[in-house]
């Protein structure tokens, strides 16, 4: 299956959240419970991701996906900074309820201060090969500093 890369528009980085921290609308309740809306917009793929204490995962950057994260249980340290830039990552502690978003060309990476499970929505498909031709893997965060 043959999978080209899309560069974002100018229109649609104009959607984009201005911050790591996604502020959430307020919930829809009534009688029944709640419905909190998470992210309303064109993507490609949702994936529910778990990680053990202690672990690190991205360490990469972007060409054209984006992605919007919820964390459903657990807490991360999310480092972020412009690709290319050369500056320490900006580091942004993420609790249980709270979304965040990369766009791309941003130098990402996550360590999980417990075990942690989270939900990401991505702009492009999540198969291997559309997503191996996007992503770019630097050493952010060494693995061997964790912990």
């Amino acid at each position: 299956m043959s999978h080209i890369l899309t560069p974002p528009t100018e229109e649609e980085r104009a959607t984009w959240p201005k911050d790591v921290l996604v502020e959430l609308p307020p919930p829809f309740t009534d009688a029944r419970g709640h419905i909190q809306p998470l992210v309303d917009m064109p993507m490609k793929s949702c994936v529910l991701i778990t990680s053990a204490k202690g672990t690190v995962r991205a360490n990469h950057y972007h060409q054209t996906d984006w992605h919007y994260c919820y964390v459903l249980k657990g807490r991360i340290e999310y480092h972020h900074r412009p690709h290319g830039s050369g500056a320490p990552a900006e580091v942004v502690i993420l609790e249980e309820g709270q979304m965040f978003f990369t766009p791309p060309d941003v130098d990402h990476a996550m360590v999980f201060l417990e075990e942690t499970t989270f939900l990401t929505w991505g702009r492009n498909s999540r198969a291997q090969e559309v997503y191996e031709a996007d992503v770019v893997r630097i050493p952010l965060v060494v693995p061997d500093r964790v912990g």
